[in-house]
């Protein structure tokens, strides 16, 4: 499971390469993130671990190849979905 900051990242990359046609260089995602270049090079090492991007020559962020864009479905943290009643008194009745 990804951490919030990690997660953050990866969207960062997604989107920018979306928008920008480019990778943002690590400079740009210090600045994006207001973390600092180990911090952010610490989540992009997690996100090669785990297999979200592939990053053969990390001289350079633009040889970063995105495998997967969100978290995966099975690392998410489940939640039960609670049905209340319906209680319409509050419309009903003044």
């Amino acid at each position: 499971m990804l951490t919030d900051f990690q997660r953050k990242v990866l969207r960062i990359l997604y989107n920018y390469k979306g928008g920008r046609r480019r990778f943002p260089t690590i400079h740009e995602l210090t600045v994006k993130t207001g973390k600092s270049k180990t911090d952010v090079s610490a989540a992009l090492d997690v996100l090669v671990k785990q297999q979200y991007i592939h990053w053969e020559d990390r001289s350079n962020t633009s040889n970063i190849v995105i495998l997967e864009g969100w978290e995966r479905e099975e690392d998410r943290p489940k939640v039960k979905a609670t049905t209340s009643p319906a209680n319409i008194d509050y419309w009903t009745q003044y």
